[in-house]
C-alpha cells in the first residue's frame, strides 16, 4: 500500500480553483486541468516510500503479479488498466473521439513504424490502447455527448433559416445544405455527410459559423433547443469561425447535477464544456480531435473513427449495495468507480480484493487499512493498494469521511 504525490497538467482550459478548493490546496496560479491519478506513463503517480519517491508505473513493473493480481494480468496485461482523474473544465475542451482497441493497437503501431515521436503535434496514438472513459460531476457540468437524431439537428437548422428569413438576410448554404443532407433516409449515413461536410468545408463554413453567431447575438432565437443554441454561440466566442460550433448543433448538449455521470464509449464524439468530475478511464492517451482546438486535426482517421448513430445520452446510475456506498459500474472490464461515505467511526465494507485499487479521499480524513499497514489519508490524499493486500478497509476517525475508489472492473463487488 503506498501514498501518492499526483501530477496536475496545466491545459488551458482548465479551472484556477476548482481543483485546489475541492482538495483543499494552494491554487498554483496557473490553469488546473487535471489531477490524474494512476500508473500511465505520461504523468504516473509517485508512490511515497521511506527509502524515497518512485514513480508508480516503476513500483508497480517490480512485482505486478503482487500488485496487480492474476485476472488483472490475464485480462490486460502488466500495467495498471485505469487511470482516475480529478478534472476541472473553466472553458470547453475541443471536440474529440477516442479510438476502440484495434484502432488504437493499429494506428499506434502504423505511426511507430514511421518513426513519428511520440510527442509530434501530428502524431494520433500516443499508445495502443482505447480509452473508454466516465464522468461523475461533482459540480453542475456541461457536455456535450454523441449524436442526437437527425430530424431533431434537422429542425435546428430549419430553424436558424428561418431566423435568417425574419430578418431580411440571406442565410448561408451551408445552413440549407445541411438540412438537406439531414433529411436523407440512413440516418447513420446522414449524419456522417453532415458532418464530414461541416469538418471539410473550410472557409464557406467559417463564414457561415460567423454569421449565425452575428444572428444568435442579435435576435432573439425561439426555435428548438435553445440551450444547443446558447453554447454554440459561447464556442465561437472561443473558437470564432470553427466548424466545431456548427458540428455542435449535432450532437447532445447534457447538464448533469452533482452526482449525475455519463460513460463514453470508444467512437462516442464529445466535448467536456464547463464543470469538477471525477472521470475513470482505460490508461491511455489517445484522443482525435474533431473541432474546437488549434491543435492537429486528421480529418480521414477522425472519420474512420468516430461512430454516427444517434444514440440516447449514455448516462450510469450507481448501484447502492449499502449506506453511503454507491457503484457505478460502465460496459467496460478495465475500471468501476465507488464511492464511500463514512459517519465518524463508521468502516467500509472490503474494498475489492484480488486487483489493484486506487483510492482518493474527497473530504474529511479517514484510515485505509490492510492486516499488514494502515496510512492516515486527509482531504487530497490518495493511495494505491495492491492486489496482494486484502483485507483492504477504509475507517473514518472523529469526522466524516468521503472517498472515491477506481478499480476493474472484472470483479464482482465484495459481499456485504
Amino acid at each position: 500500500m503506498y501514498k501518492l504525490a499526483n501530477s496536475i497538467r496545466d491545459y488551458p482550459w482548465g479551472s484556477k480553483t476548482l481543483i485546489a478548493d475541492y482538495l483543499d490546496r494552494s491554487p498554483s496560479g496557473a490553469p488546473e486541468a487535471e489531477m490524474w491519478i494512476g500508473a500511465h506513463p505520461g504523468a504516473p503517480s509517485v508512490a511515497l516510500l521511506d527509502t524515497g519517491h518512485t514513480r508508480l508505473d516503476e513500483v508497480i513493473d517490480a512485482d505486478p503479479e503482487g500488485l496487480l493480481g492474476p485476472r488483472s494480468r490475464a485480462a490486460f496485461g502488466n500495467a495498471l488498466p485505469f487511470l482516475m482523474k480529478v478534472l476541472a473544465a473553466e472553458s470547453p475542451l475541443s471536440l474529440q473521439v477516442h479510438p476502440n482497441r484495434e484502432q488504437a493497437a493499429t494506428g499506434f503501431a502504423a505511426e511507430e513504424a514511421l518513426g513519428v515521436p511520440k510527442d509530434a503535434q501530428t502524431r494520433n496514438y500516443k499508445d495502443h490502447n482505447h480509452k473508454p472513459e466516465m464522468i461523475l460531476a461533482l459540480t453542475d457540468f456541461d457536455a456535450l455527448c454523441g449524436f442526437r437524431s437527425a430530424a431533431e439537428t434537422k429542425a435546428i437548422f430549419e430553424a436558424l433559416v428561418t431566423s435568417f428569413r425574419e430578418t431580411g438576410t440571406e442565410s448561408p448554404k451551408v445552413l440549407h445544405q445541411i438540412s438537406c443532407i439531414l433529411a436523407g433516409a440512413d440516418e447513420p449515413t446522414s449524419i456522417q455527410q453532415a458532418f464530414a461536410g461541416l469538418i471539410r468545408g473550410g472557409d464557406e463554413v467559417s463564414r457561415a459559423v460567423q454569421a449565425t453567431a452575428a444572428l444568435l447575438k442579435s435576435t432573439p432565437y425561439d426555435g428548438p433547443h435553445p440551450a444547443a443554441l446558447k453554447t454554440a454561440l459561447e464556442l465561437n466566442e472561443a473558437y470564432p469561425g470553427d466548424p466545431g460550433v456548427l458540428i455542435s448543433l449535432l450532437l447532445n448538449r447534457v447538464s448533469l447535477r452533482p452526482g449525475e455521470a455519463v460513460y463514453l464509449p470508444a467512437g462516442n464524439i464529445h466535448a467536456y464544456l464547463h464543470g469538477l468530475g471525477i472521470e475513470v478511464m482505460a490508461s491511455s492517451d489517445n484522443v482525435l480531435r474533431g473541432g474546437l482546438t488549434t491543435k492537429h486535426i486528421d480529418v480521414d482517421e477522425l472519420l474512420r473513427t468516430v461512430v454516427f448513430m444517434p444514440l440516447p445520452v449514455p448516462r450510469l446510475a450507481p448501484t447502492s449495495p449499502a449506506k453511503g456506498h454507491l457503484i457505478w459500474q460502465p460496459p467496460f472490464d478495465e475500471f468501476q468507480l465507488q464511492r464511500i461515505e463514512l459517519e465518524p467511526g463508521g468502516r467500509s465494507p472490503e474494498l475489492p480484493a484480488g486487483v489493484p485499487v486506487l483510492v482518493l479521499v474527497a473530504s474529511g480524513s479517514g484510515v485505509l487499512e490492510t492486516r499488514a499497514q494502515s496510512f492516515e489519508l486527509g482531504q487530497g490524499d490518495s493511495a494505491f493498494t495492491g492486489a496482494n493486500e486484502t483485507p483492504v478497509t477504509l475507517r473514518a476517525a472523529t469526522e466524516p469521511v468521503v472517498a472515491f475508489v477506481a478499480t476493474t472492473g472484472i470483479q464482482e463487488p465484495t459481499p456485504h
